[in-house]
C-alpha cells in the first residue's frame, strides 16, 4: 500500500468515526474497531504517547496577544469580561476612558485596535533566540475572536481588524521556515457562558437598567446568543448548547485542518460538561490525532495539552480529565515529584497579557523553573505578553535574551535529556543523556559540593567532570558521594551545571534519594500575576 492510499484511508475511517460521533453513535465504538485510527472515546486516546520531539525539546514560548492587549487597564487578561461586571476594576477604568459599555463596548475596543507593529519574523526570531525549541501561536482566546482567516468565525478575527492578516498563518510560516516546531493554544471552550455577562446592566448609578452593548442582537456573531439558562460562569458552561458545542468543534477543527500544528492546548479539562460529557472533546482530540498522522506518514505526531481541574472541580464542571488521552499540561503550577510520562507547565514572565504597569519576575526564577521542571520530565511553555500594537516591551526582550544566553551555554543540560532516577536532592536537579549526567546547581557552591545521590558508585563510574561553559573541575568519590571542587569560575549567573561523563550509562548507575527540596513559588506567583491572567491591579 503506497504512502497516499494509506493517508487517505487515515483521512477516510477518521471521517467515518467523527460522523458517528457527531450522530450520538460515538459510545458504542471501542479501540478495536479500526487499527492505527483513534477512535473519540476514552480506551482508543489512550493509545495516546507523546511524540519523541516534544520530549526533546523542553522549552516553548507563546505570547497572549488580541485586542485586550491594546486597552488602558491594568486588567487586560480577562477585560472583555470584566469590562462589563458593574464595580470591576476593568469597569471601572473602561468608565474613565471609554465610556459606558452600553455605548462602547468590546466591538469597539476591537475595531479601534491598531496592531501595525506585527511582524510574525521578528517574534519568531526573538523566540528562537531565547532558546525555544517550539512556538505556539494563542489561536483565540475567550473573547470568541480567532487570530486566523477563520471559516466559522468569518467577521471577528484577525484578518479585518488589529494586526490585518492571517497572525496563526504567519507565526506557522515563520516558525517552520527556522526549524521550529509550531503550535496553537485555544481559550474558546469557555466563552458560551464566559462572554454572557455582555448581556447585562447596571443595577445601580445613572445607567441602571440600561442594557449593555452585547444585547444588540447586530452583533451576536460576537456576543453571542443568550444562554437559555443565564449561565455566566467563569469556566466551562454548565450546559452549553448542541449548537455551541458543535460549533466549537467546526472553529477548532478548521484550525486543525488548516494550520497543521503539532502542539494544540485547550483551557482547561476536555468539553464539554453537562449532557455531552466531554464527547465533543474526545471528537475533537480524535480528529486532530488523525489528521495530524495523515501529515506525518501516519504517525501521530501532535501533542495534545489538557488541564486536570478535576481535583478542583471533581463535577467535571471545567472540563473533564482522562489519564493517557493527552499530555497533561499545569497552569502556573508545576509538579512536586518526578512523573513517569511527559508533562508540560504554561507559565508567564509577569500576568499573561501585557500591561504597561506590570512587574515581571526575574531571569533566575524563569531559569529555576525551567531547570526544575524539565528535571521531572516536564516542559515549561513560557508566556511573554505583547504590546497592542504587536511589539514587545525593552524588558521582556531583555528577559528573553537573557535566558537565551543561559542555554547557549547550558542547554546541553536541558534539551534532548531524559530524567534521572531522583529529580534532586537539596538545590540541586539532575537531567541525563545516556553516560551523562548533569548536575544543575540553583545556588554557587562556593566551597565543595557534595553530591549525596552517588553515594553507592566507584571512582572507575566517572571518567570527567567538568562546568559548562569553564571547563574540567576538580573532584573526588567518597563515603559521602562525589564531592566537586568548583576551581573554575561560572561563564553565566543562576545556575550552574555540572556535567559529570560517565563510564556506562546513567539507567544503570545507582542512586540514593535524599532530601529533594521543592519551592511552592508557583502558588504566590499564581497570586501575584492571577491563574487566568486576572493579577495586576493598581491604578491607572
Amino acid at each position: 500500500m503506497n504512502l497516499y492510499f494509506k493517508i487517505m484511508v487515515v483521512l477516510f475511517v477518521s471521517g467515518f468515526f467523527v460522523t458517528m460521533a457527531e450522530s450520538g453513535a460515538a459510545g458504542n465504538l471501542t479501540a478495536e474497531n479500526q487499527d492505527g485510527v483513534f477512535l473519540p472515546n476514552v480506551e482508543s486516546l489512550q493509545n495516546y504517547q507523546c511524540p519523541e520531539w516534544f520530549r526533546d525539546a523542553k522549552f516553548g514560548i507563546y505570547s497572549h496577544w488580541n485586542a485586550q492587549s491594546s486597552v488602558l487597564s491594568t486588567r487586560n487578561g480577562w477585560y472583555a469580561r470584566n469590562m462589563y461586571e458593574e464595580g470591576n476594576t476593568s469597569y471601572k477604568q473602561h468608565l474613565k476612558h471609554y465610556g459606558h459599555p452600553s455605548e462602547y463596548g468590546y466591538k469597539d475596543v476591537i475595531k479601534a485596535w491598531n496592531a501595525d507593529q506585527f511582524d510574525a519574523n521578528t517574534w519568531v526570531k526573538l523566540f528562537k533566540k531565547a532558546g525555544a525549541k517550539y512556538i505556539i501561536v494563542m489561536a483565540t482566546h475567550h473573547d470568541n475572536f480567532d487570530m486566523w482567516n477563520s471559516k466559522h468565525q468569518p467577521k471577528w478575527n484577525s484578518m479585518n481588524y488589529g494586526p490585518k492578516t492571517d497572525v496563526v498563518g504567519e507565526i506557522r510560516e515563520a516558525t517552520i521556515k527556522e526549524g521550529l516546531r509550531f503550535g496553537v493554544t485555544t481559550h474558546l471552550e469557555r466563552t458560551w457562558s464566559w462572554f454572557q455577562v455582555n448581556k447585562k446592566s447596571d443595577i445601580s448609578g445613572p445607567y441602571a437598567g440600561v442594557p449593555y452593548d452585547g444585547n444588540d442582537p447586530d452583533y451576536r456573531d460576537l456576543y453571542l446568543d443568550p444562554d437559555p439558562n443565564g449561565d455566566t460562569r467563569m469556566g466551562h458552561p454548565v450546559n452549553a448548547p448542541e449548537s455551541w458545542r458543535n460549533h466549537w468543534a467546526d472553529r477548532m477543527k478548521d484550525l486543525i485542518d488548516n494550520y497543521a500544528p503539532d502542539h494544540l492546548y485547550v483551557d482547561g479539562g476536555i468539553p464539554f460538561y453537562g449532557d455531552d460529557k466531554g464527547q465533543t472533546g474526545l471528537d475533537v482530540i480524535a480528529h486532530y490525532y488523525n489528521q495530524n498522522a495523515s501529515n506525518h506518514d501516519g504517525i501521530n505526531e501532535g501533542v495534545m495539552c489538557v488541564k486536570d481541574w478535576l481535583h478542583r472541580w471533581p463535577n467535571g464542571n471545567n472540563g473533564y480529565y482522562w489519564d493517557g488521552v493527552a499530555t497533561l499540561d499545569m497552569e502556573r503550577k508545576r509538579s512536586d515529584k518526578l512523573l513517569s510520562e511527559p508533562w508540560q507547565t504554561d507559565s508567564s514572565i509577569g500576568p499573561w497579557f501585557y500591561s504597561a504597569k506590570a512587574k515581571y519576575r526575574s531571569v533566575e526564577a524563569l531559569i529555576h523553573e525551567l531547570v526544575d521542571i524539565v528535571s521531572k520530565n516536564g516542559n515549561l511553555l513560557l508566556n511573554v505578553g505583547a504590546k497592542g500594537d504587536g511589539s514587545f516591551d525593552d524588558e521582556s526582550v531583555r528577559i528573553l535574551e537573557e535566558i537565551g544566553r543561559w542555554l547557549s551555554v547550558n542547554g546541553q543540560a536541558i534539551y534532548n535529556t531524559r530524567p534521572w532516577k531522583i529529580f534532586g536532592e537539596g538545590d540541586l536537579r539532575f537531567t541525563t543523556n545516556d553516560h551523562v549526567l548533569y548536575a544543575t546547581a540553583l545556588k554557587w557552591p562556593e566551597d565543595r559540593l557534595i553530591i549525596q545521590a552517588t553515594e553507592m558508585w566507584s571512582p572507575k563510574d566517572i571518567e570527567s567532570v567538568e562546568l559548562l561553559g569553564s571547563g574540567d573541575v576538580k573532584w573526588v568519590l567518597g563515603k559521602e558521594g562525589l564531592t566537586i571542587i568548583p576551581n573554575q569560575k561560572p561563564k553565566t549567573d543562576h545556575a550552574f551545571v555540572f556535567k559529570i561523563s560517565c563510564t556506562k550509562p546513567l539507567s544503570l548507575m545507582p542512586a540514593k534519594k535524599g532530601e529533594q527540596k521543592v519551592s511552592n513559588d508557583h502558588d504566590k506567583e499564581a497570586s501575584k500575576y492571577g491563574l487566568d491572567g486576572q493579577g495586576g491591579g493598581g491604578k491607572l
